[in-house]
């Protein structure tokens, strides 16, 4: 990471540090719910961005990370701190099964067994009334209290949020940068060639929509805190939509993309939407704006026009030139 870049992250993190304290209450369950986004989009471009994998079902491990959760606390009266890697391993498990069936094919194949899978659970949703009370949804659920912090005060869920979200992010950007990370664009890019070297390409990709559905089960865990009610539309491929969004728009196969991606599309959604009627409409419009004038996305766009206008090439002399040509 160059000097700029950890000044800009440092203005960034004192930025998130102070706003609740300058900011009503409004803006700081904003702001949790741009984290909640941020999680989910940055799991999803680990296949999408670095994978080359369109899946179109990631919202199933947000909404059975809640389900569990939701279900084990108010069938069974158990504990959060039971509950939580109970609901957190239990859907990791479930994404080994859809990604052990998924992964049998690659391209538009793939997106359609994920879109298929995640259509299952939204069904299941709807009609196993006796688990998840159906359309009603599961509600009357608390929040937490890690460490004796109360969590249903705004602040404190908006820095609990803030801290997962920091912890998601570092560990998910030491992920792409490791060795596996470069295997992982190596599959994508040049897949033959991969397994030419002694790569086994299925073995990369699963583990990484295992690691995917890892961090969108943590997601689903804040969102479920967050809401304290689960509905079955939470399933659905509107949600799933919504993160690759977000991850399209803001630059797939970036670190900072679905974080800008899941900022745009959470604002338009909660914010925009109190003033517009059919946000719909104008997400599309922004989503259409973006295709046809950065296709890259938000931040490789935006990077890509400062170069060009705001950064001078650097013109080496004929003269120095030729003295390094002459060099031995």
């Amino acid at each position: 990471m160059g000097k700029a870049q950890k000044i800009w992250w440092g203005i960034l993190a004192v930025a998130m540090v102070g706003l609740p304290f300058a900011a009503g209450e409004f803006y700081v369950n904003l702001l949790s719910q741009i984290f909640i986004a941020v999680i989910f989009a940055a799991a999803l471009n680990l296949l999408v961005g670095y994978g080359g994998l369109t899946s179109l079902g990631h919202a199933s491990f947000l909404g059975v990370a809640a389900y569990i959760s939701a279900w084990l606390f108010l069938k069974m009266g158990w504990s959060h701190l039971v509950i939580a890697p109970i609901a957190i391993i239990g859907t990791t498990l479930l994404a080994c099964a859809f990604g052990w069936i998924s992964l049998r094919a690659t391209g538009l194949g793939f997106l359609m067994l994920t879109l298929a899978l995640s259509q299952v659970l939204w069904g299941l949703g709807y009609r196993w009334v006796g688990v998840t009370d159906g359309d009603n949804g599961l509600r009357g659920l608390t929040r937490p209290q890690p460490f004796g912090i109360d969590l249903e005060n705004a602040t404190n869920f908006y820095f609990f949020a803030l801290i997962v979200t920091a912890v998601a992010l570092m560990l998910i950007a030491r992920f792409v940068h490791s060795p596996f990370g470069a295997a992982l664009r190596g599959t994508r890019d040049q897949p033959r060639r991969m397994s030419a070297l002694g790569y086994n390409v299925w073995m990369v990709r699963w583990l990484t929509f295992v690691y995917s559905g890892f961090w969108v089960a943590v997601a689903g865990m804040l969102f479920i805190y967050y809401n304290k009610y689960i509905h079955p539309s939470s399933l659905s491929l509107t949600a799933s939509a919504e993160a690759l969004l977000a991850v399209i728009a803001g630059g797939a196969g970036t670190l900072g993309g679905p974080v800008v991606g899941a900022v745009i599309v959470v604002l338009l959604k909660n914010y925009v939407s109190s003033y517009v009627e059919r946000w719909n409409m104008l997400l599309g419009f922004v989503f259409v704006f973006i295709v046809i004038f950065m296709p890259e996305g938000l931040v490789p766009g935006v990077k890509r026009l400062w170069l060009r206008f705001f950064v001078k090439p650097v013109v080496v002399p004929p003269e120095a030139a030729a003295g390094k040509e002459g060099q031995p």
